[in-house]
């Protein structure tokens, strides 16, 4: 037979692509642990389950706390990606490439860097929490610049941010963290996994934004705590 006719019994790993089931297993931890949603649910960990950040809050204080959150770094960023979808400044809500992502750091950053601003102005709110914010204002920033040359994870600076604030919080030494960064090592090795699935990623795009996540948060701490 003609060499040139003989078709490959297989394709590259690079060439296939995943089953039903890893789509639906990358697709599931990529949205349940999508970066917007991460400071939520490590605020929801400050408000309720550690047992000092907010001690001494009324429940009324405390769901304004999330409320903060949820309008600042969750409601307001992904509003700015609809509506820059809706007037045509970016191709996909997924943000798939480089240039979509522009604006959205940019307006994003502009939110987060609001709410830092509220929770450092009332003295009120733990260090920790206004650290996080910090962290999370520098790592958009830090994210920006690396989009000129790579489309880093935002996946990954999500899963970073979550494990720079717990190592943070094992440092204090203010509670048991053991549990904590235990699952939170998990979640990140899944999302990360998750991405590769997907394709949404190269390596170097999760370990970098695994860095930057991380290093962000080491940062804010060493200038506020």
């Amino acid at each position: 037979m003609n060499a040139e006719l003989t078709i490959p019994s297989h394709a590259t790993p690079q060439q296939q692509k995943p089953s039903i089931g890893a789509r639906i297993f990358a697709g599931f931890f990529s949205y349940l642990f999508h970066p917007v949603f991460i400071p939520l649910y490590v605020t929801w960990f400050l408000v309720y389950l550690h047992p000092s950040a907010f001690a001494g809050f009324s429940a009324a204080e405390k769901k304004q706390t999330i409320l903060i959150v949820v309008l600042n770094l969750l409601f307001f960023p992904l509003i700015s990606v609809l509506l820059l979808r809706a007037v045509g400044f970016i191709d996909s809500l997924f943000l798939r490439t480089q240039k979509d992502r522009i604006i959205p750091y940019i307006a994003s950053g502009i939110f987060f860097f609001w709410a830092y601003t509220v929770f450092k102005q009332q003295a009120q709110y733990p260090l920790v929490l206004t650290t996080y914010v910090l962290g999370i204002f520098l790592a958009s920033s830090l994210a920006l610049i690396a989009n000129i040359y790579f489309k880093i994870s935002m996946h990954a600076i999500g899963m970073g941010g979550w494990l720079g604030i717990f190592l943070i919080l094992f440092n204090m030494k203010s509670m048991l963290m053991t549990w904590p960064l235990c699952a939170v090592l998990l979640i990140a090795g899944l999302v990360c996994t998750s991405r590769l699935l997907l394709k949404s990623h190269e390596p170097r795009d999760i370990y970098m934004g695994l860095f930057v996540g991380f290093i962000t948060q080491v940062v804010a701490a060493m200038f506020l705590l």
